[in-house]
Parts: structure tokens; sequence; C-alpha cells
């Protein structure tokens, strides 16, 4: 069957008898906003991945309580770091094309690790291509690097938490003008917002410990560099200046915690492609999470599998 016929029945495979029944109602909190975050989608040609992006989509446009918008956490492709410029182009291509097909709702884009092309190309770099490192997925996507947005009584602020390490690979971190520009954000936001942050690389969490499935030969459990943000106690000291901000959200582990650390509420929400679609990854399987956030600045997750 070709691919295009396949998504069309994988579509109506879906059914109203599969769509979730669940309601998101709480007594006593007025809703504010509901979106969902669909982050590591890791698409790529071929009938899996394609079938339950467009599944993914499918399934947030069925819920009963509606959606307001959705928040791609990055990672939209598999991979661009190493990828050839055309085999980055047919993976953009196919994002764009099922995501038009399948998804009426606003998006707002965050860059992951893997939306970046040509860092880890062996050989001679593309450094000299104007596409090269972020321009690229900033021009498919048409968004810029951080940015903000207002819905409501809360304010967004969407990150990117990746930096190319001179020693080697990348790591999670804000670079300098990020860095001043997130103050001065901060600075400016009503006093009657409330914030919500978004980075692809948490900027807390303790799954990223959790992430190798094992612990150090001494015991320790170990926190890469570039599965949480290496400036976590920078950030730390900004976020105390603001009881407004109310949570982060993030990707990148595939796995899922939640954690609340100086009343800031940290929520991993694991991964649309679970084992880069392979399946579960850990005890996780392929999912994306529901975020309701209240008038009273509170908030809630609800995970969902949509397979």
């Amino acid at each position: 069957m070709k691919r295009k016929g396949f998504l069309q029945t994988a579509a109506a495979v879906i059914g109203s008898s599969l769509l979730p029944s669940l309601s998101f109602a709480e007594e006593g909190k007025k809703k504010a906003l509901r979106f969902a975050h669909l982050t590591d989608i890791h698409v790529k040609p071929g009938l899996i991945p394609e079938t339950g992006m467009a599944k993914a989509l499918q399934h947030v446009q069925g819920l009963k309580q509606p959606i307001d918008f959705i928040i791609n956490g990055g990672d939209a492709i598999m991979d661009a770091l190493e990828a050839s410029k055309d085999r980055t182009q047919t993976q953009w291509n196919l994002f764009k094309n099922v995501l038009q097909k399948e998804n009426s709702l606003p998006v707002y884009h965050t860059i992951g690790n893997h939306d970046v092309w040509g860092w880890f190309i062996k050989g001679e770099k593309p450094d000299n291509d104007r596409l090269y490192g972020k321009q690229w997925v900033q021009e498919i996507l048409e968004m810029k690097r951080y940015y903000s947005f207002t819905k409501g009584r809360w304010h967004f602020i969407v990150l990117d938490s990746t930096q190319l390490n001179p020693a080697g690979g990348y790591i999670g971190k804000l670079d300098e003008t990020q860095l001043e520009w997130l103050q001065q954000e901060l600075a400016a936001i009503p006093a009657d917002k409330f914030i919500c942050i978004v980075s692809h690389i948490p900027i807390l969490s303790i799954c990223s410990s959790l992430f190798f499935d094992k612990t150090e030969t001494n015991g320790d459990l170990l926190i890469k560099r570039n599965l949480m943000h290496t400036d976590f106690l920078t950030l730390k000291k900004i976020f105390r200046k603001y009881s407004t901000i109310k949570l982060c959200i993030s990707g990148h582990i595939h796995l899922q915690d939640e954690l609340e650390y100086l009343g800031i509420k940290y929520y991993c929400n694991g991964a649309v492609s679970g084992n880069w679609w392979g399946g579960s990854f850990q005890e996780f399987a392929p999912a994306y999470a529901v975020m309701e956030l209240f008038d009273d600045g509170s908030s809630k997750r609800t995970m969902m599998k949509y397979q």
C-alpha cells in the first residue's frame, strides 16, 4: 500500500471508539487553557513513524475536552545533526506535510537538539551554508530561536536549550544573549500573568539521571551535561525573583517525571516516538501530555497514550 493510502486508512481506523473519553473538569477551578505538548516526535520516512505522528495529532483533536493549541517540544524530525542536506530536507518535508494534513490547531515550536543541522556531520562541516546549525529549523518552522507569547492569564516563554559544546557534542544551557533576553523578558511581564517556561532539554528533572537505566560503578547517578540544563543554579536564582513562574515543561529524555521545587512544577513529558519508534522507552510508552493551566496559577498534567 502506498504511504498516502496507509495514512488515510490509519486515520480512519482510529474511529470514535478509540478516542479518549475522560473529562478533565476539576471542581472549584476555572479553566484558563488546555494545550497539548507533543515532544520528540522524531518523524522519518517509514510507515511506523509517519502513521504514529498522524495518529498522535488525530488523537489530540479527538479529545472530548477541546485543546486550544499545540506546543511542539522539539526533536520534530529523527535527526539533522549528522544527516546530509538531502536527508534533512526529506525529513522536514515529511514533518510539514503530516502536520498540514493531520492538524488544524495553532502550533508553537521549540528547537530540539536533533532539529539542528550539520553539527555532527563527519568530515568537512557545511558551516559556510546559510542553513547550517539552527537557521534551517527557524526557517522551515517560521519561528525565532527563542520567543514568548501570551494566552489569557498565562505568558509562555519558549527557550532554545541546545548549545554547541566546544569540547564536543552539545550542552544544555542558555547562551549569554538568550540569558540576558530572558531576564529582560521576565522583568517586563505584568504581575497579573502567570508564567510557563518551555524548553527542549529539562531545566530540572530526576529522569535525566535515569536515562541510562543504571548507576555508575561507584553507585552515583549521573546527569550528563546534555541531559539537563547545566545552568540550572543560575536559572534558579533568577526564577526565585518571580513568584509568578509556575511551571517548566520539557522533553528530550523520552521518560516522564513531575516534580515541584521551590514553588515551581517541572514536567518532563516523555516522547511521542517512545523508543524512537521502537515501542516503549524503559517503562514509558509513546505518549503526549495534555496540560491544563488554571486561572489561580495551578496546573495539571495528563499523559495520553495515543496508540
